[in-house]
């Protein structure tokens, strides 16, 4: 979703435990610099805990918020996020964007879902209900609004073999199981597991491929 040089500075939006971020200063190189904003104090431990484990130096995380970036104007060449830009305000978050990039400076978002063209896929996501990226999508895609142009985007496929017992701690990681009250999270567990029942790979300890598509937007800052 953006083209890293050697030398550049990148901005990785909602970072969480940082480990894009530590990819993005491999690309980077030592030259450059790589940033990583979250808004909690226990995803930016993790992540400088990951960093400093990993031994890489060209880092630095930063603790704010995405429509309010503690860094001047045009001061990175790249701004990206993974799975983050549908909880952001597009006008702001666009704005704030386009004052942190530099002039040819891209900003970059990408999402993981489930592709839903395949039946059981479907079942599984109508049962834990779709998120909020899966809404948006649904809608047509993310909102990239002034100072950005036009959006390109891709779409690239793969899967990863799972077994039931693995869908299931998935469901359970999603937001809307974690908030939800003790009878409906068990009447989705419950049903969940009646799905995989159906499903003959998954039997006896089987795995399954859950085909996935990663959709990636990109658009350059004039």
């Amino acid at each position: 979703v953006a083209d890293l040089h050697e030398g550049e500075t990148v901005l990785d939006l909602g970072s969480g435990g940082g480990i894009d971020v530590l990819l993005s200063a491999r690309r980077v190189g030592p030259t450059g610099l790589a940033y990583g904003l979250d808004m909690t104090d226990e995803m930016l431990e993790l992540a400088r805990r990951n960093a400093a484990e990993a031994d890489v130096a060209n880092v630095e995380f930063l603790q704010g918020y995405i429509e309010d970036v503690p860094l001047p104007d045009a001061s990175v060449d790249a701004v990206v996020l993974e799975q983050a830009w549908h909880w952001v305000d597009p006008e702001l978050g666009s704005r704030e964007a386009g004052r942190v990039l530099s002039a040819g400076g891209a900003l970059g978002s990408v999402w993981n879902l489930r592709d839903g063209k395949t039946p059981w896929v479907a079942r599984m996501t109508e049962i834990m209900h779709r998120s909020n990226a899966e809404e948006m999508m649904a809608e047509g895609g993310p909102d990239v609004l002034a100072p950005f142009g036009k959006v390109e985007t891709q779409t690239f496929t793969w899967s990863r073999s799972m077994t039931a017992a693995a869908l299931l701690e998935m469901a359970r990681s999603r937001s809307f199981l974690i908030t939800a009250a003790d009878a409906d999270r068990a009447r989705i567990e419950g049903e969940l597991s009646e799905l995989f029942a159906t499903l003959p790979e998954l039997q006896d300890g089987g795995a399954i491929d859950l085909p996935y598509v990663t959709r990636a937007f990109r658009a350059v800052r004039p």
